[in-house]
């Protein structure tokens, strides 16, 4: 899951993206509205967590311009003020959910992956195939009952390819749902994070290379 971050607070801003990212979501930053439009326009987030009060460009007017242009991102508003009124401005506005600061960390995660469930509402939360499963929710894997010990970015490789469905997924397709935008060394990540990910799956291997396109899960021969 892939998560925009918009706060002109710089502290508050790093907490979030930070404990989202040991939550093994892939999280960029922006401290303006504009820089976030930017970024929205350039690449797919499946949540935006968006200050209210941002200076320059409103958070009011990123979430207008989010409608107008139809950009497929949920929208989780943060602002100071938690009056009735105010939330149901932010909801009109075009966000999906509201949260008054301050705010415990645990709820916004819960929020966010709320949001990101609804971006695929097709999938359910618990992912399974070829006796391997993925609860999005409880961010857990297991592999006929083992429980896999994963890292952040080894879970959320294994999530993309078991969402998939057999389908090949290529580099630049697990570096967009996977990675941050700002990570230089991602082609070499993805191979490093794929061989630490099939050793922990184990034998046999469930993690088909394509040449030439990629990878999927592929049921053991």
């Amino acid at each position: 899951m892939r998560v925009l971050v918009v706060e002109d607070e710089e502290f508050l801003r790093e907490m979030i993206a930070e404990g989202l990212r040991r939550d093994a979501l892939a999280v960029d930053e922006a401290g303006d509205g504009l820089e976030a439009l930017r970024r929205l326009r350039l690449g797919e987030y499946d949540v935006l967590v968006l200050d209210r009060d941002l200076p320059g460009l409103h958070g009011d007017e990123v979430c207008r311009q989010i409608v107008r242009e139809r950009l497929l991102t949920r929208v989780l508003m943060l602002t100071a003020s938690g009056t009735v009124r105010d939330r149901v401005e932010g909801l009109g506005l075009g966000a999906d959910d509201y949260l008054t600061k301050p705010f415990s960390y645990d709820e916004l995660l819960a929020r966010v992956l709320a949001l990101g469930r609804r971006a695929h509402p097709a999938l359910p939360p618990v992912l399974e195939r070829c006796g391997v499963a993925v609860d999005t929710a409880r961010r857990t894997a297991t592999r006929d009952g083992r429980r896999l010990a994963l890292s952040r970015k080894e879970f959320a490789v294994l999530e993309a390819l078991l969402r998939a469905e057999g389908a090949v997924l290529g580099n630049d397709d697990l570096i967009e749902q996977v990675w941050e935008q700002d990570t230089s060394y991602r082609t070499n990540a993805v191979r490093v994070t794929l061989s630490k990910l099939r050793a922990k799956l184990g034998e046999p291997q469930l993690i088909e290379t394509v040449p030439g396109a990629g990878y999927r899960i592929a049921d053991p021969l």
